[in-house]
């Protein structure tokens, strides 16, 4: 998927249901109860050695609002939001951003774009409806000190 809708950079601003944060840099909003989720936030905290990025569960009030803000539901498998200079983007085209983003092996992630934007997309929903198969995991509950830093609740 491509940027979210017709909103405007930075349109969450202006939305009086979504709390103020931290947008200063890259934020990715996704499943803070999934095993997959939590291991990418952590991969992300690991790998962004600039600190830019901030990471929201989707089940904190400040992610709930921005997914909902984009036409996204907090509790839809699909839902994992990339936000970057107030633009959004969600499902594979989020993820590859946001690996090409944090630089080095993420940006490995990119060689997905070589598969067609439908099938990439269909791979995404496959392992997002299936995304407790791989375990549950709360990734705000005793995080390691670099993803705690960039947490957003």
């Amino acid at each position: 998927m491509a940027i979210i809708g017709t909103k405007t950079p930075y349109s969450y601003r202006d939305d009086p249901s979504v709390p103020d944060f931290d947008d200063t840099g890259p934020v990715a909003v996704m499943d803070g109860e999934c095993a997959l989720c939590s291991w990418g936030a952590r991969t992300i905290a690991r790998l962004d050695r600039a600190g830019e990025f901030r990471i929201c569960p989707t089940q904190s009030p400040t992610g709930a609002a921005l997914v909902r803000h984009f036409g996204l539901e907090p509790e839809d498998p699909e839902t994992w939001l990339f936000l970057e200079n107030g633009q959004a983007w969600s499902g594979m085209e989020a993820i590859i951003r946001i690996w090409a983003r944090t630089g080095g092996a993420g940006r490995l992630a990119s060689i997905m774009r070589v598969l067609p934007r439908g099938g990439r997309e269909w791979l995404y929903r496959r392992v997002a409806h299936n995304r407790y198969r791989f375990g549950r995991s709360d990734m705000c509950a005793l995080p390691d000190p670099e993803l705690a830093r960039r947490l957003l609740t």
